[in-house]
């Protein structure tokens, strides 16, 4: 358990003494950081009247319609208003990151900080030298999950309304693939029912969140259609996205989001793999299912790491290189791995 007594106390004198509150999150937005971020804004603003959010970067387009998005501040388009909020807070929450440099240029004012710090995410090997109290749990399949669990540790369930449900419900199907994945537990499809219990309108939140525009679906179409490729006998398939074909269908942030779990849902396949040009980096997303362990390929071999299923890792060079250096090495990760894959 890892909402104790003595940590919801040590929470508690940390919120209530604080003057200025910042929630951060990681680079690269996804639906499991923005909810837990709205989450844990809408819960803690009904007893603290100074909080901000300030992200590395803005969301994607496919999340902008949850309730309270626009009180995201992103470093990337408003520097100066985030380092002021930054420098002045004084208790900053670091929701859905396990280490600072997640948080791309923002570590170097997370480090200067003076405020007290609080972790709350489900990453594997959490950093404990950069936060004062730590809410860390790998086994829970989502940062909002843990959100939740921390107004139920503090008896406060009954503040949550419909912009908190909202985004509680956001972090975990998108986490979970729509509770699909392994790290689904009977906990969380309890929390689904009691949000919806408490009268929670899901459907839109999964049409809105799976709606898709005309150049995203060709881009989707051309992905799998294109640059799918199976490795039966290795039971693993790739995929890879240049800058030049991304901007041929004028891909959007978050349009290339699920392709490496489509490639994972084909039959025969228990890993998969996404590379993606970006700057001159090809930035890789790795699917597993079972015990296959893609958080040791990616932190091994690319600079990476994550959860057992579901990590990220990068290359720096030519794409051509990077999926050659995937090919290579996957015989031996299956060969180590064998019984994972049988």
């Amino acid at each position: 358990m890892i909402f104790t007594k003595e940590k919801i106390e040590e929470f508690n004198t940390l919120l209530a003494n604080a003057k200025k509150v910042v929630i951060t999150a990681h680079k690269s937005p996804d639906g499991d950081s923005i909810g837990s971020s709205l989450a844990l804004y809408h819960y803690i603003t009904k007893e603290h009247d100074n909080v901000a959010i300030c992200h590395p970067d803005m969301a994607p387009n496919f999340l902008h319609w949850m309730l309270g998005s626009d009180q995201v501040i992103a470093h990337q388009e408003r520097e100066a208003e985030v380092v002021q909020l930054m420098d002045e807070a004084d208790l900053i929450f670091c929701l859905d990151y396990n280490s600072s440099g997640r948080i791309g240029r923002m570590d170097d004012l997370l480090a200067k900080s003076d405020a007290k710090k609080i972790m709350i995410d489900h990453h594997r090997d959490p950093a404990a030298d950069f936060v004062d109290l730590m809410f860390s749990d790998p086994q829970t399949c989502s940062t909002a999950q843990l959100i939740f669990e921390l107004m139920e540790a503090r008896n406060d369930l009954d503040k949550i309304d419909r912009e908190t449900s909202e985004a509680i419900y956001t972090g975990i199907i998108t986490d979970t693939g729509s509770f699909r994945f392994s790290s689904v537990t009977p906990k969380t499809h309890e929390i689904a029912a009691h949000l919806i219990g408490k009268g929670l309108d899901h459907a839109p939140i999964h049409e809105n969140l799976f709606t898709t525009t005309e150049n995203r679906m060709k881009l989707t179409s051309f992905a799998l259609l294109e640059k799918l490729v199976v490795v039966p006998e290795m039971q693993a398939a790739y995929i890879s996205l240049t800058q030049v074909e991304q901007k041929r269908f004028d891909a959007q942030k978050g349009d290339t989001e699920g392709l490496v779990n489509q490639a994972l849902s084909l039959e025969g396949v228990k890993m998969a793999v996404f590379f993606k040009e970006s700057d001159g980096i090809i930035k890789i997303s790795f699917r597993s299912i079972a015990a296959i362990p893609v958080n040791d390929l990616a932190r091994n071999n690319f600079h990476g790491g994550g959860h057992r299923n579901a990590s990220g890792g990068k290359y720096v060079g030519k794409m051509a290189d990077a999926i050659e250096k995937f090919v290579t090495i996957l015989p031996n990760f299956v060969e180590e791995n064998k019984s994972h894959f049988e």
